[in-house]
């Protein structure tokens, strides 16, 4: 929940969130993480800092997102996907 007066000025292009902090923390909404899927919270003593871990820039996570059809030409015939073991 952001608290009255919530975004205001920081640097320019820097979006600054006053937010309460609840029994469980803090809640981020997910547009300010620009679509990160993991992050990083360093404790720099004096502040917090939310940082993109980077995992989310991995091919190896879209692997699978777009199946698409194969169908293997042998010697013995055709073979479509559903048939292979």
């Amino acid at each position: 929940m952001v608290a009255p007066g919530g975004r205001s000025g920081g640097q320019e292009g820097e979006s600054v969130m006053r937010a309460v902090v609840k029994k469980n923390g803090v809640l981020i909404p997910r547009t300010m993480l620009k679509g990160a899927r993991e992050v990083e919270v360093r404790d720099l003593g004096d502040r917090l800092i939310v940082v993109p871990s980077g995992a989310g820039d991995d091919p190896v996570f879209s692997i699978g997102r777009r199946p698409v059809r194969a169908t293997l030409k042998t010697k013995m015939g055709v073979k479509n996907e559903q048939d292979t073991p």
